[in-house]
């Protein structure tokens, strides 16, 4: 199966699947209480003109016809109008979109380029002190919240040492180095969270390469250390990392609310914890397709890069 085939294969399977996620959307948000009209015009509101405004809005027809108006609008790139923003839900998140792409982009990078290492060594050095640092901060990375990183950089960084901001954003177009501030601690926290995940499996990957025969055949060849590791382990290991990578870095697009919140980053996150508390169903509705889809595409980059990696892979089940 060549390339083409194989991403249009894909393509459908995720057109099938991010129904089904709109499906799921769409029941959970409207069978939350409360009356979307009677919110927009408040307590005061005659049972007129709620029922205007519900035949106004299609609050008024049977939910499966109002779920194909919705997937209608979506396919047409129309997701409503924000409720508390008055403003269309599209817009918001086109907004917002390159602020949590940047984070998470940002966070995601810190965390490969500090687990990677962390992890080949600590499976080269296996039970000895590299491997024992490895796994401790390991252990401690997964069993601190993400939030309380952030609470900690902000502390250490900007309260004790006064280098960094303690939140907010500035617009690249603005101040490309107040941006680079500002993005640093958000991005170091979130991304040390994503190191300790990526870093175990990094170990637990390499340990299992380099017990395999064709290890053991090139040291009985008299090649290096070095060569063996980095030419023939690490990219047979690969695999199941990049895996791992690509769902933390959908994990830190979409995933950590508070964070955001903690340092008033205007992302994703922080627009759907703000559609959740003003019970914003269209804006909130966006949000959670807009998040599947990149889980998605993630998970797509993920396939090809295996086949980058280990060219034994053959997208149709051939090798």
């Amino acid at each position: 199966m060549s390339m083409s085939n194989y991403l249009l294969r894909r393509l459908g399977f995720m057109t099938l699947t991010l129904l089904f996620v709109s499906l799921i959307t769409f029941i959970v948000t409207t069978i939350l209480p409360g009356d979307v009209a009677l919110l927009i015009l408040g307590p005061n509101a005659t049972e007129e003109s709620i029922q205007a405004l519900q035949a106004q809005m299609g609050l008024d027809k049977p939910l499966y016809l109002q779920y194909i108006d919705w997937v209608i609008g979506l396919l047409q790139g129309d997701m409503g109008t924000s409720l508390r923003f008055d403003d269309p839900v599209v817009t918001l998140i086109a907004e917002k979109l390159p602020k949590s792409l940047m984070l998470a982009g940002a966070a995601t990078l810190i965390a490969v380029f500090l687990a990677l290492p962390l992890g080949v060594i600590a499976a080269v050095k296996q039970n000895e002190a590299p491997d024992l640092f490895a796994s401790m901060f390991g252990f401690i990375g997964v069993s601190i919240p993400i939030f309380l990183w952030g609470l900690v950089f902000i502390l250490v960084f900007a309260v004790w040492l006064n280098i960094f901001p303690t939140g907010g954003y500035v617009s690249p177009s603005d101040d490309p180095v107040g941006t680079l501030t500002h993005l640093i601690l958000p991005a170091s926290a979130m991304g040390f969270a994503l190191t300790a995940y990526i870093m175990r499996m990094t170990r637990s990957s390499m340990l299992e390469v380099m017990s395999e025969e064709y290890i053991k055949l090139a040291r009985s060849k008299g090649m290096t250390q070095r060569i063996i590791v980095l030419k023939h382990a690490l990219r047979n290991a690969i695999i199941p990392v990049i895996t791992v990578i690509a769902f933390q870095f959908s994990y830190a697009f979409g995933g950590v609310v508070v964070l955001e919140e903690v340092f008033f980053w205007p992302g994703i996150g922080r627009l759907t914890l703000t559609a959740i508390q003003s019970r914003d169903i269209p804006l909130l509705q966006g949000c959670i397709i807009v998040v599947a889809l990149m889980y998605m595409l993630s998970n797509l980059a993920a396939d090809i890069l295996y086949g980058y990696f280990d060219p034994r892979i053959r997208y149709g089940g051939e090798e």
